[in-house]
């Protein structure tokens, strides 16, 4: 194979096995809180912080590793961070107590986060023009694969081998991308950066990004009434209030705020946040609605989602060639409008809508229903199209819109807005939901005293009802869990459809002299 075909193998695997190990290890989380032995934290919190503890890591450290990578190589810092998740894997597939594979989690997700924008990085620094377009969408066509299909392979390995196997089975991958490494990757960085690095602005930003990360996630698995969430989004605003003063006042700061003089640098982070922020929205309730409300088993809950990790792996190398010869601009509008139908249509789902069924005679083969085929099925289709043609042509006008030398610390801040943005939109839209569930409940049921803990213990939105509720209280709190899912989508929606006039408004096209010029220093930066 060319050393460009290597190239894309390392940057693939290094992605996948990163997002693979947030789908896979999800699976296997009940099953290593019945078997792991805990001393200091309760089985269920424990892991609570297995999931979220190592989200918030990641999230917290991407901007800190672009900057590492473009500062100290990224070819070098690729290496790092694939040594480093691979000793953490085996380190939580061998985890003799809670608190050991925790500790082991939060490293993992330390060097997963050299990884995400050291794998773009080095696609913006290898690949120009048409063929940038070609590999970011085979980037995203696999690592969307991976995601698609870690639910489904972590299933499989933690019912048939051992929960310890969805973390051992990183090792022969890392092996793999560390020798595509050796055999593909060119060394670049960014040639241009002199004096110290900028340690100070490093640790502000990952305080921001992690506390907020972390307090938003935190709190909406707490249903609020924690007061650590509360903290920690607190002292996350603070930081992230006093970044930009202090990045203006660095003499080399961490993250250069000419960065956003590039109209199409500002307007992609701004639009990521608003599209990414509804992304998360849909999938996440949609995945408590099917299954909390409408009694989808787990395994049909995650075929429901298969049409769109299907579109989305097929049809993003074909987009992201497309919008480097055409443009992006109505890649990214059509998209984003596209996934907003989608959920417009989602939101018409009654609440009497039959789940997929299972065969009782073969439990594994799901019958789909005539209620999933038209209330869930067309919606799924449209928004899985509309994702498609959004993700490539975002991430390539991403890493076109500032120098190669900066590519690192590029895609990390689009990663960080992406990460830290989800969750708290999802966390306020989950606050507006039970704020709206409750009195809509105690509409249908007069004299209920939705108020009393005791109550909102048993019932909660979009989630199963508790074993004493039964009768007419189940079927109110059905019809306002699926008024509540209804507005969940439309706000996402609604959130799309911003998101698809920003991009129309703001992004622009490169002019064939600009892409000329862009394309030429492209191909210098990968030479040198």
């Amino acid at each position: 194979m060319s050393r460009r075909t290597w190239t894309l193998v390392a940057v693939v695997l290094a992605s996948g096995i990163v997002f693979l190990d947030g789908t896979v290890v999800n699976v296997a989380l009940p099953t290593i809180q019945r078997e792991l032995p805990a001393t200091f934290v309760a089985p269920l919190e424990g892991v609570t912080y297995v999931n979220s503890g190592y989200l918030a890591v990641l999230s917290a450290l991407l901007i800190l590793a672009g900057a590492v990578n473009d500062f100290y190589g990224r070819r070098r810092m690729f290496r790092l961070g694939l040594m480093g998740f691979g000793a953490s894997s085996v380190a939580c597939g061998l985890a003799p107590t809670m608190e050991l594979l925790i500790v082991a989690r939060l490293v993992q997700g330390a060097f997963g986060a050299l990884l995400v924008p050291g794998s773009l990085s080095i696609i913006s620094a290898t690949f120009a023009g048409e063929e940038r377009g070609r590999a970011v969408g085979i980037w995203a066509a696999a690592t969307s694969a991976t995601t698609t299909l870690g639910p489904i392979v972590g299933g499989f390995l933690v019912q048939a081998l051992s929960w310890r196997v969805a973390f051992l089975i990183n090792v022969p991958l890392v092996l793999l991308a560390l020798y595509a490494t050796s055999a593909g990757v060119d060394e670049s960085r960014d040639e241009e950066a002199t004096g110290r690095f900028d340690w100070l602005g490093a640790g502000v930003i990952a305080i921001a990004i992690g506390g907020l990360a972390f307090g938003a996630t935190r709190g909406q698995e707490k249903a609020w009434a924690d007061p650590i969430a509360w903290a920690a989004i607190a002292i996350g605003a603070v930081a992230l209030v006093a970044f930009p003063i202090l990045m203006a006042t660095r003499p080399n700061p961490l993250v250069p705020l000419d960065l956003f003089k590039s109209r199409n640098f500002s307007i992609v982070n701004l639009s990521t946040f608003v599209i990414y922020g509804a992304l998360y929205v849909s999938f996440t309730f949609q995945g408590l609605y099917l299954q909390g409300t409408l009694g989808y088993s787990p395994t049909a809950a995650g075929a429901v989602g298969l049409p769109t990790g299907i579109l989305l792996t097929f049809l993003s190398t074909p987009a992201g060639r497309l919008s480097a010869r055409w443009g992006p601009r109505i890649f990214m509008t059509v998209g984003p409008i596209l996934m907003a139908l989608g959920l417009i249509w989602l939101a018409r789902i009654p609440a009497s809508s039959a789940p997929w069924l299972a065969d009782p005679r073969t439990p594994e083969t799901l019958i789909p229903s005539s209620g999933a085929l038209i209330d869930v099925l067309p919606g799924l289709l449209v928004f899985g199209l509309g994702i498609a043609l959004l993700v490539a042509p975002l991430t390539t006008t991403l890493l076109s819109s500032l120098p190669v030398r900066r590519a690192g610390i590029g895609s990390a801040i689009n990663n960080a807005v992406s990460r830290a943005g989800s969750p708290l939109v999802s966390a306020l839209l989950f606050i507006a939901i039970t704020a709206s569930f409750y009195p809509a409940l105690q509409a249908r049921i007069p004299g209920t005293d939705v108020d009393d803990p005791a109550f909102r213990a048993q019932v909660q939105p979009l989630t199963p009802m508790g074993d004493d509720v039964s009768g007419a209280m189940a079927d109110a709190a059905r019809e306002a869990s699926t008024d509540a899912f209804h507005l969940a989508m439309l706000v996402a929606a609604g959130l799309l459809l911003a998101g698809a006039a920003i991009n129309a408004v703001g992004i622009r096209n490169p002019r064939p002299e600009e892409a000329a010029r862009t394309d030429a220093a492209s191909e210098a930066a990968g030479s040198a």
